[in-house]
């Protein structure tokens, strides 16, 4: 339940964003220096995919988790519990967008004549 708490409070989000934003800097930072090329750019930018999925799954499951200790009786209130399960929502709805996004962009530049 402590885990639930600390995560309601945002500063999990703030964290991600900022690991994200980092990620991205180097990832720029290598393609400027010629470093990785292309590919590195690529990995850094699956490898933020990657831990942006692995938080919505955590998301997700501290939802089920609060929702089940709330319906067990646990020391969990009403409001906390809906609160996790929107926030587990609306990331997973932000991914769909994103992921829709990125759809049509490969579309658009595969439509393109050479």
């Amino acid at each position: 339940m402590e885990s639930i708490s600390n995560n309601l409070a945002g500063s999990d989000i703030l964290l991600s964003r900022m690991q994200s934003d980092s990620a991205i800097k180097k990832a720029e930072a290598k393609q400027e220096n010629g470093a990785d090329g292309i590919g590195g750019v690529l990995n850094s930018f699956g490898n933020i995919l990657k831990e942006q999925i692995g938080h919505i799954s955590q998301l997700e499951a501290e939802a089920g988790e609060a929702k089940q200790i709330y319906a067990t009786g646990g020391d969990i209130e009403l409001h906390n519990v809906l609160i996790a399960g929107e926030k587990a929502e609306l990331s997973l709805q932000l991914a769909m967008q994103v992921r829709n996004k990125m759809v049509a962009a490969y579309q658009e530049v595969s439509h393109m004549s050479v």
